[in-house]
């Protein structure tokens, strides 16, 4: 405990049992996987980029300490927009009385609600847009072809939108992945606000869907990502969340192993998922580890854990004990 900071030290003291204990767990199987030389991939679902987890993820990825991440299309643009736009959002921390008509008032001051946050439209989404699409037309005319990450880290390398920072970029994870160009993987980007902007003009005929790369095609990038990172190590998965974000890329393992017939493809070697949902009716988000095993996703020594809790608070812990904070 004495090389640990006094956060660290706070939980290896107090966090004993239940999902306590569960967060200590896996904070140090997570920290050996990093001791024997793996990898680690990390998944964003839910509002984290909103819950400024970037805060304690930007440096978890300036220290090589996550290797890979998988996000929501709304995560890898809603760092962006707190990152240009953080002065004009709005707490409400009494969300849970707004009445319907309450709720009619924010939409019509443009303020889009994320439980208690609001996300300002016209300083966040509008601000972005018209760089975005610069971008995207370039590459349409081009007849160029990027994933949709490709196109946010091109944009904030370029230092177009440092005139509108509102907080220390240091602060924003997808700055810090930019910086150092590593991989993700976005599943489902057209379900975000830019990726519905992106259609916007594609129904208007300024731009051909092809200009940004599928999901498809981020699967079959995974693939060989995959198998290249594992020739020497293995990679573990944390998993934030549930939904697309988590349930896109831990399927790449059975896809190599059954459906490419790769059979020396290894297992993911660590899982671990923090997540509130509760296993009910076939939910996968709240299925607890050993199901896939099932799947030949997961191998039955691999090391599980689950902590059923709330990731905003859960995620800086664990990485506040990577960082050694």
């Amino acid at each position: 405990m004495e090389n640990k900071g006094k956060v660290t030290q706070f939980m290896l003291e107090h966090f004993k049992h239940f999902n306590a204990a569960s967060l200590v767990d896996a904070a140090k199987a997570y920290e050996h996987q990093l001791e024997q030389g793996n990898k680690m991939i990390i998944t964003l679902a839910g509002a984290m980029s909103t819950a400024e987890i970037g805060k304690s993820l930007a440096e978890m990825i300036r220290q090589n300490k996550v290797h890979m991440i998988s996000c929501t299309g709304a995560n890898l643009e809603e760092d962006i927009m707190n990152l240009v736009a953080h002065y004009h959002y709005k707490r409400i921390p009494e969300y849970r009385d707004l009445t319907p008509l309450q709720e009619r008032e924010l939409l019509d001051k443009g303020l889009n609600r994320v439980t208690d946050t609001c996300i300002p439209e016209e300083e966040a989404f509008r601000r972005l847009q018209k760089h975005i699409y610069t971008l995207w037309k370039k590459a349409d005319e081009k007849e160029e072809r990027y994933f949709p990450h490709e196109f946010m880290y091109e944009m904030l390398l370029s230092g177009v939108l440092e005139q509108y920072y509102e907080i220390d970029p240091q602060n924003s994870w997808l700055l810090a992945a930019a910086e150092k160009n590593l991989p993700i993987v976005v599943p489902g980007w057209e379900d975000s606000t830019l990726g519905n902007i992106f259609a916007s003009y594609c129904v208007k005929n300024e731009l051909k869907p092809t200009t940004t790369k599928s999901g498809i095609e981020y699967m079959s990038w995974l693939a060989d990502w995959y198998t290249e990172n594992t020739l020497q190590n293995q990679i573990g998965f944390f998993q934030i969340g549930g939904g697309i974000a988590g349930d896109f890329p831990i399927c790449v393992v059975p896809m190599l192993y059954q459906d490419l017939e790769r059979t020396e493809t290894p297992f993911w070697s660590y899982f671990c998922q923090i997540s509130d949902s509760t296993t009910s009716y076939g939910s996968y988000s709240g299925a607890v580890p050993n199901e896939k095993i099932t799947w030949g996703k997961l191998d039955e020594n691999t090391p599980k854990f689950i902590i059923e809790s709330d990731a905003t608070i859960v995620a800086p812990l664990i990485f506040a004990y990577l960082l050694g904070y």
